[in-house]
């Protein structure tokens, strides 16, 4: 029987996979050994990804609520589609465009992210449109950015992990979070290369590595800045490397040394004698990488904490050569590909930045449309979530689901709910699907075609291997039937169904960008596996697959140092809050857990949160495994079973955050920003944490 080689619908690895179809409608998931980034390997969710495509949990009709009864029900397409254009037309006409908001995912594939920025800017003409996505890499983007020029997750492929002398991972937990990318720092160990993981707790991939420090959360740029300290003490930079290639290096180490071991110590819990431990394996072998993850970017200084790593790179020579450099480690499925090509506040496809008059006049000449028409920059995705029922009074919403996902969770379902209109496209009927007033049903990945980019910046091809069940349809499809209601015919053509016809267009408006997709195209990545971004007419046909190794993408081509002090978390342990909470996933689930908590095999191996907290916390508090404690932060209060481990700091506890309702641990996190970033903090917030009632 004929198999379809596709991509796994989850994480950034992007996994390749075999489906097979069964017989009853649904495919069933083999191995695809040839794809290089997992080789064959997937994860528990991975495999079970085809149960969410069952009509038994998910969407099948498009719903609608009833003014007579105020539930969602039935209702055909075009009604359906009639009285989504009817509620943003309304607003718009009533308060104005910016009144309308668009949502976005890092879910959604290329060429949907790309027609919901342009839908944004052109059907509706709003400036309000931004995505989850800021809730994930946007710290690590904007500290790329001003260093290198350029944010791509990783300037190097995956198979040079291997190769390099030694990795310092910041924040990350692949063995849960991306299970098939574990192997490749198990191949640096097997090669006589050294790991060292900073991580508040010691997880399956800290119990791995050579070193494990284990930071206060909300102190990784004080880690980063002490480590720089000791590289310039014990003479250990590459002067020649910061001469040739470098600016801003003289005021970055006056930055870092006022980072005295000792200090950092006492911010960081850190002893003198590991962090010494770790420049020695760290600068010993001529090639090292770090590698962050959401742990020290979900903070609201995380994009200065980022930067502080890069100087460390940058510092000791490890960028802009063979096998060393600087890399995030992106989160969702299409997190690199939806953050490139317009979802972003102040983005146009290709990186392109809104405010830049030839990068808009570029993006209207092909979209057909005045320069001058398009919105500005708007409000990023909290800013954004905030603002609802107040400035912004109707809102689409696609591939996202906040009410579980979003910090400070509880308010935004308020904002949510305050809505005059909300209409949600998704495949499965999620907690925030749940309050709107209009629900489309659409596609899942293996039912549409369509690209996405994973965390090396590797594009890669969705094939479809399965016809959508009749009363589903793509989200391509559903702008472009809103584009003919709000627009009729002419701005229905601007938003065609058929996504290569989509991808096309793409990469004409990436042209000459810094995210340049214009050399990419379907047939060239069925030929290569993928094919590595920047990619023009003219380039290898592999594109990129290494940045930086002639110059950086700066004006002048010389990567810049940043300089950065280190700063307090915006909220801090006092007497009535005396713990720090820090967050994460478990690798049963995945990010809201929307699709996730739908799968049988997936429930059963992680079946609800917990409250995860150290031997002596426990004992002081009267807690015993299994029974509920109640986790309180100045937002919320939230009760969950104790999971009693010493492999937690005594004075943190952590939750994962994938379960709704009152079991939501975002109920509970900080809204604080990041000023360049506007990432909000996930990772650290005060809370007590007291005995609860059984249930």
């Amino acid at each position: 029987m004929h198999t379809t080689a596709t991509h796994c619908p989850y994480c950034a690895l992007q996994c390749g996979m075999n489906l097979r179809p069964t017989g009853d409608g649904t495919v069933a998931v083999e191995e695809r050994t040839d794809f290089p980034v997992n080789r064959g390997a997937l994860c528990g969710k991975g495999r079970t990804a085809p149960a969410v495509l069952s009509s038994r949990v998910r969407l099948t009709e498009p719903l609608v609520r009833s003014r007579a009864t105020g539930r969602l029900e039935p209702a055909g397409w075009e009604e359906a589609l009639d009285v989504v254009a009817e509620g943003l037309a309304r607003t718009r006409a009533a308060h104005g465009p910016d009144a309308v908001g668009v949502f976005g995912g890092g879910g959604l594939t290329n060429e949907k992210a790309y027609s919901l920025g342009k839908f944004a800017r052109i059907a509706l003409g709003t400036s309000q449109i931004d995505y989850n996505g800021r809730f994930c890499m946007s710290s690590a983007a904007a500290a790329h950015q001003r260093a290198f020029g350029l944010d791509r997750g990783l300037p190097f492929p995956l198979e040079d992990v291997p190769r390099t002398g030694c990795v310092i991972l910041v924040g990350s937990n692949p063995a849960e979070t991306m299970p098939p990318a574990l192997r490749y720092f198990t191949e640096l160990r097997e090669n006589g290369g050294t790991l060292i993981v900073v991580d508040p707790r010691r997880t399956r991939t800290a119990a791995q590595a050579d070193l494990h420090l284990a930071p206060r959360p909300g102190t990784d740029l004080a880690l980063a800045l002490g480590l720089l300290h000791l590289v310039v003490a014990e003479g250990r930079t590459d002067e020649e490397f910061i001469a040739a290639r470098t600016t801003g290096w003289a005021e970055t180490r006056a930055a870092a040394m006022a980072h005295w071991p000792e200090h950092v110590e006492r911010v960081t819990g850190v002893p003198v004698p590991k962090l010494r431990e770790a420049v020695e394996l760290f600068c010993a072998p001529p090639t090292g990488m770090v590698l962050t993850a959401r742990g020290p970017e979900q903070q609201s200084k995380g994009t200065d904490t980022v930067s502080a790593w890069i100087n460390l790179c940058l510092a000791t020579g490890r960028a802009g050569r063979p096998y060393s450099g600087y890399g995030c480690l992106t989160g969702q499925g299409n997190g690199q590909g939806g953050r490139e090509h317009g979802q972003k506040a102040d983005q146009l496809p290709g990186y392109r930045k809104l405010t830049d008059p030839a990068a808009r006049a570029h993006v209207a000449s092909v979209w057909g449309v005045d320069p001058d028409s398009l919105p500005g920059p708007g409000r990023s995705a909290y800013e954004l979530l905030d603002a609802l029922g107040t400035d912004i009074r109707a809102l689409l919403l696609m591939g996202s689901n906040p009410v579980v996902s979003a910090p400070r969770a509880a308010h935004v379902e308020s904002r949510i709910r305050s809505l005059d209109f909300l209409a949600v496209a998704d495949v499965v009927l999620s907690e925030t699907a749940r309050l709107a007033d209009v629900v489309l049903p659409v596609t899942q990945w293996a039912e549409e075609t369509g690209t996405t980019t994973n965390l090396e910046g590797r594009v890669l091809l969705r094939r479809r291997a399965l016809t959508p069940p009749p009363g589903v349809r793509g989200d391509l499809d559903v702008m472009s039937g809103l584009a003919a209601r709000l627009g009729g015919p002419a701005l229905e053509k601007s938003f065609p169904t058929s996504p290569e016809e989509v991808f096309e267009e793409l990469r004409r408006a990436t042209a000459g960008a810094p995210a340049d997709y214009s050399g990419i195209s379907y047939r060239s990545i069925e030929e290569q596996d993928g094919v590595f971004w920047p990619c023009s007419d003219g380039s290898p046909a592999a594109g990129t697959p290494r940045l930086f190794l002639d110059r950086f993408a700066t004006d002048d081509g010389r990567a810049r140092f940043t300089p950065v002090s280190h700063r307090d978390a915006a909220e801090l342990p006092d007497a009535d809050y005396p713990l720090i909470l820090t967050t994460g996933r478990v690798v049963a689930q995945y990010q809201s857990g929307a699709q996730t908590r739908r799968v049988d095999e997936l429930n059963a191996a992680a079946p609800g949160p917990f409250v995860e907290l150290h031997p002596r916390l426990a004992a002081r508090l009267g807690a015993a495994e299994g029974r509920p404690l109640a986790v309180v932060s100045r937002r919320g209060r939230v009760v969950a079973p104790a999971r009693i481990t010493d492999t937690i700091r005594p004075d943190t506890v952590f939750m994962p955050f994938h379960w709704p309702a009152g079991d939501r641990a975002n109920i509970l996190t900080n809204p604080a920003l990041d000023p360049v970033s506007r990432m909000p903090e996930f990772k650290t917030c005060a809370v007590r944490v007291e005995l609860a009632a059984e249930a």
